[in-house]
């Protein structure tokens, strides 16, 4: 039997809005499991991870979300973001979203970068932050991405400062954390 990223992967569904997440405390600690329509309308806490990928020249793969998302659709955002199935942790979820969105199968486990408190601005959702490098042929799920682009960091800063609004708070809040941190 599939699961929902190997549908989402071949195309064949659309992404399933009562698929259960674990919600979880202030402490990210689970304490209930929700549908994903219902996390979201009530704006539960629950987990999520997101990749930074760069090639060989530090250039950063960004992602526009598709407008069949239910959050945010449209919207410009990191190369891979994702939930965490219930029960999953958070690293085979980076590994599991990598391969859905992107179709990159990672051989080992992306490096950590950090981790994100939830908060409006993170869609209420806590986050491991991982980084990839990547040489090959990122090829998109169209089902969760419309189209993506390769950035320098000087080329993201000026569109970024030029059309804040066509990025997610989400991807603003990974970068600045990024910058504050050195990365």
């Amino acid at each position: 039997m599939q699961n929902s990223g190997q549908n989402r992967r071949a195309g064949s569904a659309q992404p399933n809005k009562n698929e259960i997440f674990d919600v979880v405390n202030i402490n990210d600690e689970v304490i209930d499991q929700q549908p994903r329509h219902i996390v979201h309308e009530r704006n539960l806490l629950h987990r999520a991870v997101h990749a930074l990928v760069y090639d060989e020249n530090n250039r950063l793969y960004l992602q526009k979300r598709s407008l069949c998302k239910d959050t945010n659709p449209g919207l410009w955002d990191t190369s891979m973001g994702g939930h965490l199935e219930s029960g999953e942790s958070y690293d085979q979820a980076a590994v599991r979203e990598t391969f859905e969105e992107l179709g990159i199968e990672l051989d080992d486990l992306p490096q950590r970068l950090f981790k994100l408190q939830a908060s409006k601005n993170t869609g209420y959702e806590f986050i491991w932050v991982y980084k990839i490098i990547y040489s090959g042929t990122i090829q998109p799920c169209q089902i969760e991405i419309s189209q993506g682009r390769w950035l320098t960091a000087d080329e993201l800063s000026m569109w970024m400062s030029q059309s804040p609004d066509i990025f997610t708070s989400t991807l603003s809040v990974i970068l600045d954390k990024c910058k504050q941190q050195g990365l």
